[in-house]
């Protein structure tokens, strides 16, 4: 499973990804748009226009907010300039003001000659924050790649695994003609998000299609309309297919949960046997509605273990 590098984040793919949604609006040109932005998290340089340098985040977007913007307009002009110019060569990814301040000429002449980006929003600091820090945790998710075809089938994410030539696309169409909706086929992406769940997507080149042998590719939302894709899906479960005559061993009671380590986050994974004659869709359609039926705290095998182990208690009758 090879993980993908880390995301390189520049001010130019911050400002296209979330320009909308932050309510960004450029102020000063495109300038400094190949600047990196290294950590996801955002930095208010108020000790560091009161001249206190120790420990200053260069690394991040930098936000002045009122209090900021209140500050730079108490003292002199020519204070002023000096103290922003000083900021301005820390080589800071860019500055975004908020709560829709405007920044004096003299400044932002002085970020402009720097190639500094200079942004708008009319948000509140604190909201524009807390967004922004949301949208560059998930630019800075760690990803990896995985070969398996993944699926939505009634809200589990199941990911379905196996050698080439096993049935994998197969079984991915029987579950899309049943209702259920198409995430990726053959090559999944994930990204970890905060460390605790695995979001699962399509590349963009073969989004919304797929490879059945024998026949070609198909664009699925075509042939059976919009309701069978779905554009990610957070990661429930891992299905791997094997052949019969491979496996050593088949677990017949599930006892034993078996876990798959994607990324450091553990994720549920059964094998299923395959055979000649088995219908494979159906039976991953179980193992994901019997994966839901655990999320809710109902585990058939753990209960029909309790069941025999009591019915072995009872005194039997001569």
């Amino acid at each position: 499973m090879p993980q993908l590098p880390p995301q390189l984040i520049t001010v130019g793919d911050f400002y296209t990804r979330h320009a909308h949604v932050l309510q960004l609006s450029l102020v000063n040109g495109a300038h400094g748009f190949d600047r990196k932005i290294r950590e996801p998290t955002i930095n208010r340089p108020g000790l560091a226009l009161s001249g206190f340098y120790n420990y200053f985040a260069k690394k991040r977007i930098q936000v002045l907010g009122s209090a900021e913007m209140s500050y730079l307009k108490s003292i002199p002009l020519r204070e002023a300039i000096a103290k922003f110019r000083e900021l301005c060569e820390q080589h800071v990814p860019c500055l975004v003001i908020a709560r829709a301040g405007r920044l004096p000429k003299e400044l932002l002449d002085v970020a402009t000659s720097a190639g500094i980006a200079v942004f708008r929003t009319p948000a509140i600091t604190m909201k524009f924050i807390n967004a922004a820090t949301i949208a560059l945790e998930m630019d800075f998710a760690p990803r990896i790649s995985i070969h398996g075809s993944m699926m939505d089938i009634m809200g589990v994410g199941t990911l379905i695994c196996g050698a080439s030539g096993i049935g994998k696309s197969e079984c991915v169409l029987g579950l899309i003609e049943r209702g259920y909706s198409l995430v990726s086929d053959d090559m999944t992406r994930f990204r970890a998000v905060e460390g605790r769940e695995l979001i699962g997507t399509s590349p963009e080149l073969t989004r919304y299609h797929m490879e059945v042998r024998g026949i070609g590719i198909i664009n699925v939302s075509a042939i059976f309309g919009a309701g069978a894709i779905r554009m990610e899906k957070k990661l429930d479960l891992m299905v791997t297919l094997k052949d019969w005559q491979d496996m050593e061993e088949v677990d017949r009671i599930g006892l034993d949960q078996v876990y798959a380590d994607i990324l450091g986050i553990k994720v549920p994974e059964i094998t299923i046997p395959v055979k000649v004659g088995r219908d494979l869709g159906r039976l991953i359609e179980v193992a994901a509605l019997d994966c839901k039926l655990k999320s809710l705290g109902r585990n058939s095998a753990v209960e029909f273990n309790q069941r025999l182990l009591d019915s072995m208690k009872q005194p039997t009758s001569i």
